[in-house]
């Protein structure tokens, strides 16, 4: 982690205090992001948890909240420690429950965490009954759970209109340790698209599912007070069903190139970026080696399937304008090559006159969680100067 002492804030990217390979972030675009996003669930009239796995900073997380408190969505208990530590207080840990992660669970409902979790399986549900039995002392309300829906079979989750789901609440049900609070799904099948409109028609899709498992909990007499749904393609393309209650999404406050392939947003609108510094030049064919390999950048290649030409990222000058032609080609540990893409005319002057060892340039990644997840702080920019350093957490 770069040290705030260590750096004169404020101070410019190029700035020899400032180390390479860093993560970048534009507060405005940023702003602009969350605005975006929230306007559009305003006009529907709902409301977001949003999803603070991308984030994990507290500093970033409060433009993203509601309220001090919540409600937030997390994927990782570390998460949920971290953000309780700092005032929040209403989290739904958003992947399945084990039971050997009970213990820590209890530990932060006790600290006066309304944590709510995960299950889609009978034998899950079963287990965390008998773990609870264990573990749950009389002072301990029961456990809230949302059962999770497979809205378009791409990870997991439970059929709604499936025995399975009404099996599994009955589970819930019988339990004096556990309470049935409500449904949620996640289109993941949106990150497979390439067209707009079905990015939109997923959306109506997993809201759907959403809405109908939880009408069938309540008609079999279930208590379903939440029908959470969300995915960023889906909750900025589309528009949900009647009776969905929240939107969880992460990626938005960020974007990446990924948004950008889906058409959910610009690379204009892309808030982060690693910055990385020349450090010589491949002899055959003149591309540029830089100091951001896969560590930097995370091996993500998004949608590389459909969109190839960004490699493991899109090179950008200082001032963050995308550099015409050219993408991240291969990438070794700490080793980056950023070269012309084929089909592309070689640029005038040459890239190794052009760019020359110790010149810096920011990359656009493919997959903003996971290529932030590889840093221990953002370094904030505002109006093209570094202003704040803010720490993000890792771990499980």
């Amino acid at each position: 982690m770069t040290p705030r002492s260590s750096l004169n804030i404020p101070c410019a990217t190029d700035d020899p205090s400032l180390p390479t390979p860093c993560l970048l972030l534009d507060e405005a675009r940023m702003a602009g992001n969350i605005a975006r996003f929230n306007r559009h669930l305003a006009r529907q009239g709902l409301a977001a948890r949003p999803h603070l796995k991308t984030c994990k900073s507290m500093a970033a997380a409060q433009r993203l909240l509601r309220t001090p408190a919540g409600p937030a969505t997390v994927s990782t208990l570390a998460e949920a420690e971290y953000f309780a530590a700092q005032g929040v207080t209403d989290i739904c840990y958003a992947v399945g429950i084990v039971p050997d992660k009970l213990a820590r669970v209890l530990g932060l409902r006790r600290g006066g965490t309304d944590l709510s979790v995960v299950l889609d399986d009978p034998v899950t549900a079963d287990a965390l009954n008998t773990a609870a039995k264990q573990l749950f002392t009389d002072g301990d309300a029961p456990l809230p759970v949302l059962l999770e829906l497979d809205c378009d079979g791409h990870r997991s989750g439970l059929d709604p209109a499936g025995d399975e789901l009404l099996a599994v609440a009955a589970i819930v049900r019988a339990s004096s340790f556990l309470e049935l609070r409500g449904v949620l799904t996640h289109a993941g099948a949106a990150y497979a698209c390439g067209d707009t409109a079905h990015i939109a028609a997923l959306a109506r899709q997993e809201g759907e599912a959403a809405v109908t498992a939880a009408e069938r909990l309540r008609s079999a007499g279930y208590d379903c007070v939440v029908c959470s749904v969300g995915s960023t393609p889906t909750a900025l393309l589309g528009e949900y069903p009647q009776g969905v209650t929240e939107v969880r999404a992460g990626v938005y406050p960020f974007m990446d190139l990924t948004m950008c392939g889906l058409g959910v947003c610009t690379t204009d609108e892309v808030a982060l970026s690693v910055l990385t510094t020349v450090i010589g030049h491949r002899r055959q064919d003149g591309a540029l080696v830089v100091d951001a390999g896969w560590m930097a950048l995370a091996q993500d290649r998004g949608l590389d399937e459909c969109f190839p030409k960004w490699g493991f990222g899109l090179p950008c000058t200082l001032d963050g304008t995308p550099l015409p032609g050219l993408r991240v080609s291969e990438c070794n540990q700490e080793h980056g090559i950023i070269s012309i893409r084929p089909g592309e005319a070689v640029p005038s002057p040459a890239l190794h006159e052009r760019f020359p060892a110790g010149s810096r340039l920011r990359i656009l990644p493919n997959h903003a969680c996971a290529t932030a997840a590889q840093y221990d702080v953002y370094h904030v920019l505002r109006q093209g100067q570094i202003m704040a350093c803010w720490e993000r957490i890792r771990g499980w």
